[in-house]
């Protein structure tokens, strides 16, 4: 298994631990600042986001300098980053800073893509990451990592930074996947 490949599977396993920090009610106390408390475990979990959100840029980076470009990595990078993103909208549903129809939008578009990359696999065609989806990334990870730190430091002047990109990602879920239908279409024809 190649270097890239390694850093994705490290990402999907920090989301189990991350889930933790958010999600299980751990006493290590909360931190105060002046746009309220909030727990530590959330802020190790906000670190532990990032970490995990960062390393696709890393194993991109790597994946194309070192040529070592895969089918398997092609495939498990974006399940990768499905994951996450799943992960950490359940999360903040569960500690009501999301509602919950957002991730049901992201998620919808996520498991219908997913579907098509299935469908193109079981006849021989890997199918990467288009521009658009690449973008709705990079806006879905910006919008869950100001989230997951509490809209901090926009919270301080009242902007509602990690909603307003939230919504940005939500618009590119969308945009994205009718874009990736139509580009790939032609595996429904093949499939029937």
């Amino acid at each position: 298994m190649n270097l890239p490949n390694k850093i994705t599977i490290a990402r999907i396993a920090l989301i189990p631990i991350f889930m933790v920090f958010m999600l299980v009610p751990l006493p290590l106390g909360e931190i105060e600042t002046s746009a309220g408390m909030f727990p530590v475990s959330h802020l190790i979990g906000f670190v532990l986001f990032v970490i995990a959100a960062s390393t696709d840029w890393l194993d991109g980076y790597y994946a194309r300098k070192l040529e070592l470009v895969t089918n398997f990595g092609k495939f498990l990078d974006p399940l990768a980053d499905k994951l996450l993103v799943t992960a950490a909208l359940l999360s903040l549903i569960e500690i009501e800073m999301l509602p919950a129809w957002m991730a049901i939008v992201i998620l919808s578009r996520e498991f219908a893509v997913t579907g098509i990359r299935l469908v193109a696999a079981s006849s021989g065609e890997v199918i990467a990451a288009s521009g658009l989806g690449k973008w709705k990334t990079v806006f879905q990870m910006t919008a869950l990592s100001v989230l997951l730190f509490y809209n901090l430091p926009f919270e301080l002047w009242g902007i509602p930074a990690g909603m307003a990109l939230m919504w940005i990602a939500v618009l590119l879920t969308i945009v994205s996947g009718v874009d990736y239908f139509m580009k790939n279409k032609h595996i429904f024809k093949h499939s029937m």
